[in-house]
């Protein structure tokens, strides 16, 4: 039902209006999907703590609706009663509410099911509207009541994510805009974009203030800001994301300050971009390409100024400080710094090999060709290809526009591992022979930014033995979440258990010396993925995941197993490097 109120917040001359009187939006990015819900509040409190009076949060449409038409809004998903608890703790919130998030979270949070297929991915292509109009449709009505108007904390609504760097379609931008407000959100309206002439021109659309995304460049902001708009930094960059090869990378409190200071100062508004990263869990951390896939690490830590754990830095202390100027009364106090699992370790128990694991998982489709996982049905994670192969001396195996990385065994024999777009090549042995051929392929992350977004996973080119195509697949998956059924013979790679009584359920970090490239499950919950190539040594794991007494940890590893399980009291985040996004 579509609302006739204004809108609590409005801007005019440059200038931004709360309920009529001025103000300014002192925000930081917080993501329930990155945070388990028993810790929302907390993270919430921290962030009313360091000053903010609002918070935004990106709405990740394939958190929601992972198979098409299956919505849901409940325990993890239930992002309604994340904004109530911010309007209870005295927030402000700015809801960013897709289709598409970038948030170096997989596809950018579009939903896997409508990668590859012929719909042209955020545009007015009628099947990609046809798709969020039904997204909507289940969103909405989880928000529309939740608006200020409505005596709820919402306030903002962004349009669309830096639109202007990747289209210029404007009658998808007034859809999106329109699709907003006839289904009830008067609240005011945004668009955020880059500091390029560009990227403001193709973003903007009427009825949407627009807003910019920069680490630094407040000038350039300025001279781009249009009409009587306020001038507002949607995203100000206080540190970055990490790539698995990469350092961590880090932006010093004194560097950060500096370019939020001189927005202020220019009578701006801003928004941390992240104030609290919290984790990618799972597998939904994205990637980035740039003549290589560049997968993003499980932690979303982003050298914010509430770390992983909660934990407060001298970035939190700066901008309280700033930001103290801006309210009436005293801030909420600094609350107590986390309290973490002393240090603890566990031998690691091999239980199945890779191809065991593999092995044990049904059949789920056979094709002349190897299948993308998207018809398949499978989100991300592993998937097996199998084909039996009869080969000349001197054969050469190539895997024709491979996503991401492949480990191929000839019956049970390790050939390699391959990595990347592209041909990959493999000799076979070379006297020639036969043999069952598994090629077990990993999506590293879905591409969350630019124009490869929405790319297939899998093996999406066929597979030739010398010059000729293999014919005949069986396709077997793993499932995307639950821990993977276990076959009967261990070994140097797969799956291994650990067990690890504790005292009381706290924080702690699981770190796997000698454990080369996996995933990890604590109580049946997967943490995310590890690999040594770093720059991230441990995975963080929050203290409502832990259970008092036995705890099961379960590791799959497509590489080579370690012995040990260690549990930390603290992050190992890597070698840090000090970046400034661009």
């Amino acid at each position: 039902m579509t609302s006739f109120a204004a809108p609590s917040l409005t801007w005019r001359d440059g200038r931004l209006f709360r309920d009529g009187e001025p103000h300014r939006i002192l925000s930081g990015a917080v993501h329930y999907f990155r945070i388990h819900p028993d810790q929302w509040e907390d993270r919430l409190r921290r962030l009313a703590a360091m000053g903010a009076n609002t918070v935004d949060t990106y709405i990740a449409w394939n958190f929601h609706e992972r198979a098409e038409g299956e919505f849901d809004f409940t325990g993890w998903r239930d992002v309604a009663r994340f904004i109530r608890i911010a309007g209870e703790v005295g927030l402000d919130v700015y809801v960013r509410p897709s289709p598409y998030i970038c948030a170096e979270w997989s596809n950018g949070g579009i939903p896997f099911w409508l990668s590859g297929s012929a719909r042209a991915l955020r545009s007015s292509d009628a099947g990609f509207l046809a798709a969020v109009d039904a997204w909507f449709d289940a969103l909405i009505p989880q928000l529309e009541p939740l608006q200020a108007v409505h005596g709820g904390p919402i306030r903002l609504i962004q349009v669309e994510n830096e639109y202007g760097s990747y289209g210029s379609d404007q009658a998808y931008l007034a859809h999106q805009r329109d699709a907003l407000v006839s289904r009830g959100m008067v609240e005011m309206l945004t668009t955020a974009d880059g500091t390029t002439a560009d990227m403001v021109r193709n973003g903007s659309i009427p009825g949407a203030m627009g807003t910019f995304t920069f680490g630094t460049g407040v000038a350039l902001a300025q001279e781009l800001r249009r009409d009587d708009h306020h001038l507002m930094c949607s995203e100000l960059w206080g540190g970055w994301f990490d790539h698995w090869g990469e350092q961590h990378h880090v932006r010093s409190a004194e560097s950060m300050i500096g370019t939020v200071q001189e927005l202020l100062d220019a009578g701006g508004s801003v928004s941390i971009y992240m104030a609290h990263g919290g984790t990618n869990f799972g597998l939904w951390a994205g990637a980035n390409h740039d003549g290589v896939i560049q997968p993003t690490i499980t932690s979303y830590d982003s050298d914010a100024p509430i770390g992983e754990d909660g934990s407060l830095n001298d970035k939190f202390h700066a901008l309280r400080a700033a930001f103290a100027p801006f309210h009436a009364g005293e801030l909420p106090e600094v609350p107590d710094a986390p309290e973490h699992q002393p240090a603890a370790s566990a031998p690691l128990v091999p239980i199945a090999s890779l191809l065991d694991v593999v092995r044990a998982q049904p059949v789920v489709a056979t094709a002349p060709q190897p299948l993308p996982y998207e018809e398949l049905g499978a989100e991300d994670g592993l998937v097996a290809y199998e084909s039996d192969v009869v080969f000349e001396a001197d054969t050469v195996l190539t895997l024709r526009e491979l996503r991401d990385r492949a480990t191929v065994f000839l019956d049970d024999v390790r050939l390699g591992t391959v990595e990347h777009d592209g041909e990959q090549s493999l000799a076979l042995p070379s006297g020639g022979g036969a043999g069952r051929l598994t090629i077990v392929v990993e999506s590293l992350g879905r591409i969350n930014y630019g124009p490869l977004t929405g790319e297939r996973k899998g093996i999406l080119g066929g597979v030739l033995i010398g010059r000729r195509f293999q014919h005949g697949w069986e396709h077997r998956m793993l499932p995307r979440d639950a821990v993977p059924a276990a076959g009967l013979a261990a070994g140097a790679d797969g799956l291994a258990t650990a067990s690890v009584t504790v005292s009381r359920p706290l924080d702690a970090w699981i770190a796997l010396p000698g454990s080369a490239k996996g995933m990890v499950w604590l109580n049946g919950f997967l943490l995310g993925r590890y690999w040594e190539r770093g720059p991230q040594v441990t995975l963080y794991a929050p203290g409502p995941l832990w259970r008092e007494g036995e705890n099961e940890i379960v590791v799959l590893d497509t590489d080579r197993l370690g012995v040990t399980v260690e549990i930390r009291e603290s992050a190992d985040y890597g070698p840090r490097e000090e970046f400034v996004g661009s």
